[in-house]
């Protein structure tokens, strides 16, 4: 297949050089840990967690899920995007294919972040009503209460979240680096207001405990997990291996333990303190604040951030895809659905959309890997057409991650959990057998190999097999077909 033959987005691919690239406390750490301390993230972590498995349990879930989130959903991402310098888009055309690929994991990736969107107009417009009076949109029983004020809010959001990702995206991206200090400090506030008390919790009589200790892991890791794969877009960023490991062990594994323990023990020591209290999720915590009304105001506006950079990946990912597919109009269809999504309280049911997260993507990672090792820890490059051997690994790992999900069939299917990782155990197993099997096509030639890393000799993309080496018109070594 000549260089002329690939789609688009893959013959116009520029690898990001050495010289663009920046250490790992600059670029991957902070940005990672910006994810994490957006409030949804911990907003329900204790909840099915905490009052099932007790508070020391859940803290092992965390640290377990922790580890599991760097090294086997980040890492190999990461290292693919240090390796090569391109974007998930591309190195994602070896696991799925040059046509599969358009679908795989690019596209999903664009698509999904409406189901982000939806979730962070619907947790900010409750904190912004709360801050300025009204009763939580949720109930203790879990019971979702709309309003005309909470649509109004909605759409308003919504509305100013894609306006700036289309039109002022470069404007929040020199303030978005400052942000996540102000939930930090909040988060911060509410631990210390409540953690004397933390270790006299007791849960409820009748708990599951292995049940709490695997749902957190399953909450953890189905957050995590667009973010795991996008760990390729980030490790482009980064010069060599060490700035993969150490941006992962600080910006996710610790960042998950700072953002998600500390928030579990705040809700363990109000709980403690008053035994009537029946929620357990932060926002009830946070209502028992002094000056609660201004934390849910900042906490709203420091959510903001992420609502336009769900739209702008969501629009730079099908303007990639489909060139001659109007961005704003796209854009604008998904955020009139999220909004719809976040004013019928679907969007509150967090632990689903997670899980709906993590069933998507779980598979594509433990493919990922999969494909990483077989091709002798190194991206192969394009392959022919549509990879079978991804889309059929995703789809079974698909599909039974996603039976214990409440959109699907819920409490019958609870015991496939964590269902993110057994997804991604599918993912990895099936790709690793199919591959072996055949199932793989052949790798293509792009025009050129990518940028070598600082203290990565020669690890561009591998030549395809039976290629020889020339040199392009601009001077770059490339692979051709003998034939």
């Amino acid at each position: 297949m000549s260089n002329g033959a690939l789609p688009s987005y893959l013959s116009m691919a520029k690898p990001n050089p050495p010289e663009n690239r920046a250490p790992w406390y600059k670029s991957t750490a902070p940005a990672y840990a910006g994810i994490f301390l957006w409030v949804v993230f911990y907003m329900g972590i204790a909840n099915g967690t905490l009052n099932q498995a007790g508070l020391g349990l859940s803290l092992l879930g965390l640290v377990l899920a922790a580890l599991i989130c760097h090294f086997l959903f980040y890492l190999v991402p990461g290292m693919y995007g240090m390796k090569t310098g391109y974007p998930l888009y591309v190195v994602g055309s070896s696991t799925y294919g040059t046509l599969g690929g358009f679908i795989m994991p690019g596209l999903l990736m664009g698509l999904l972040q409406f189901g982000w969107l939806a979730v962070n107009i619907a947790v900010s417009t409750d904190f912004i009503l709360q801050a300025v009076g009204q009763p939580p949109a949720v109930d203790a029983a879990g019971k979702f209460h709309g309003s005309v004020g909470f649509v109004v809010v909605a759409i308003v959001w919504g509305a100013l979240a894609v306006f700036v990702a289309l039109k002022g995206i470069q404007y929040l991206g020199k303030v978005s680096t400052f942000l996540p200090i102000v939930p930090l400090i909040m988060i911060l506030i509410v631990f210390f207001s409540n953690v004397g008390k933390a270790g006299a919790y007791t849960p409820p009589e009748g708990g599951q405990p292995l049940m709490g200790f695997l749902t957190m892991i399953a909450i953890v890791v189905g957050f995590f997990a667009t973010a795991g794969a996008a760990g390729v877009d980030f490790g482009m960023g980064n010069r060599d291996a060490k700035d993969i490991n150490m941006g992962g062990l600080v910006g996710i594994a610790l960042a998950i333990l700072v953002a998600g323990g500390l928030p579990l023990i705040a809700v363990a020591g109000a709980h403690a303190k008053d035994p009537t209290l029946t929620k357990y999720t932060f926002d009830a915590v946070i209502g028992l604040q002094a000056g609660a009304k201004l934390m849910f105001a900042l906490f709203a506006i420091a959510s903001f951030a992420p609502a336009c950079f769900s739209s702008f990946i969501a629009a730079n990912s099908i303007g990639t895809m489909f060139p001659t597919v109007s961005k704003t109009m796209a854009v604008s269809i998904g955020a009139v659905v999220a909004v719809i999504l976040a004013v019928m309280g679907w969007a509150f049911n967090l632990a689903d959309v997670f899980g709906l997260i993590g069933a998507s993507f779980g598979p594509i990672c433990g493919s990922m890997v999969a494909d990483y090792l077989l091709s002798g820890r190194k991206w192969p490059g394009p392959r022919k057409g549509i990879n079978w051997a991804g889309y059929i690994a995703w789809a079974v790992g698909f599909v039974v991650a996603i039976l214990p999900n409440g959109m699907v069939g819920g409490e019958k299917f609870a015991f496939i959990t964590p269902a993110p990782v057994i997804a991604f155990v599918i993912g990895f197993v099936l790709y690793w057998v199919l591959a072996k099997a055949g199932l793989e096509p052949p790798v293509v030639a792009m025009a050129g190999a990518a940028p070598r890393p600082v203290g990565e000799p020669g690890e561009g993309p591998a030549a395809p097999k039976g290629a020889a080496v020339e040199k392009t018109l601009d001077g770059a070594e490339g692979s051709k077909d003998k034939d």
